[in-house]
């Protein structure tokens, strides 16, 4: 009788507390009774009623991710790789998004193969319409694409697309090889023109320095010639009016006016002395000489005075 009772107690106690649930936090859980849908478990302790309620599913509500590796075809038939992973998690915890999750697919695995074939379609049909120097470029335009395409479909199942991020775009290998070659070209071309510019712009300047220096030596030159005119003629007006003054002393004191013109020979053949620093200077330093060009000097005079009265 006693153990007849412990029996009746235990099942009692076995039937209770199999209808208490425990639901882990980020999850919900889906009851079914006799195969059809009862109602959602939140997280926590819940009661079932034992035996009659089963938890059919339980449903994750935190963020997923998957890693995806599949190939496509451009437009100009070049094979690309691509490397992605998805972020989705559940749209909600509203019921008939928890019931879409549960009863679209016949399991998790089926749901993934689905999940991941569209996007990889969804990939493929835009890539199959740009060509291989595009598709670098595009990997925000492909992302919108995708969510702008499966966005309405994932929702339907009850799930929703958070992030897609494309980690790795590659070619095959020739074409890596031809593209890294196109760059290599173009690299040289650039550097090729940037070098010619250079080397225009440095023989224009020097050129433009050249110009400018003659410019500058001209003008230097015309303003010496010009200052050396001056000299000159300063000097020779110096000469004449210390010779004449001379010349009206000696005829006051009435000496020969060519002792005037014997003092000027013997002063320059001292210059031509002093002053010569080695140059060879070939003067006729004889008697005749000198009264040769005594003679051409008095004729030289003479002339300049007949050209002083006629002028008067």
């Amino acid at each position: 009788m006693e153990i007849t009772t412990i029996i009746i107690v235990l099942v009692v106690l076995a039937f209770v507390f199999s209808g208490f649930v425990t639901v882990r936090q980020g999850t919900v859980a889906v009851v079914t009774m006799f195969g059809k849908y009862q109602r959602i478990m939140t997280p926590g302790l819940s009661l079932k009623i034992p035996f009659l309620e089963v938890i059919f599913k339980r449903i994750s509500i935190q963020n997923r991710s998957v890693e995806l590796d599949f190939q496509a075809i451009t437009f100009d038939q070049a094979n690309v790789n691509f490397k992605a992973m998805l972020v989705y998690a559940v749209v909600n915890q509203n019921e008939e998004t928890i019931k879409n999750v549960a009863f679209k697919f016949m399991d998790e695995r089926s749901f993934m193969q689905a999940l991941i074939r569209t996007i990889e379609g969804s990939i493929r049909s835009f890539v199959a319409t740009k060509r291989q120097a595009e598709i670098l470029s595009l990997r925000s335009e492909i992302i919108l694409h995708v969510k702008d395409q499966i966005d309405n479909t994932l929702e339907d199942w009850g799930y929703h697309l958070m992030d897609l991020q494309l980690n790795d775009i590659t070619f095959d290998e020739a074409i890596m090889r031809s593209m890294a070659q196109v760059v290599a070209s173009n690299n040289l071309r650039a550097a090729a023109e940037n070098e010619g510019q250079a080397l225009l712009i440095t023989k224009t300047k020097a050129a433009e320095a050249e110009g400018n220096a003659i410019k500058i030596a001209a003008e230097a030159e015309k303003i010496a010639a010009q200052l050396r005119g001056q000299g000159v003629a300063l000097f020779r007006e110096e000469v004449a009016k210390g010779m004449a003054s001379a010349a009206k002393e000696m005829q006051e004191a009435e000496l020969d006016a060519s002792f005037i013109l014997f003092s000027m020979w013997t002063e320059s053949v001292k210059n031509f002395a002093e002053q010569g620093k080695g140059n060879v200077i070939f003067l006729d330093g004889s008697t005749e000489g000198m009264e040769k060009t005594m003679k051409q000097l008095m004729a030289i005079s003479k002339q300049s005075n007949i050209i002083t009265s006629n002028n008067r």
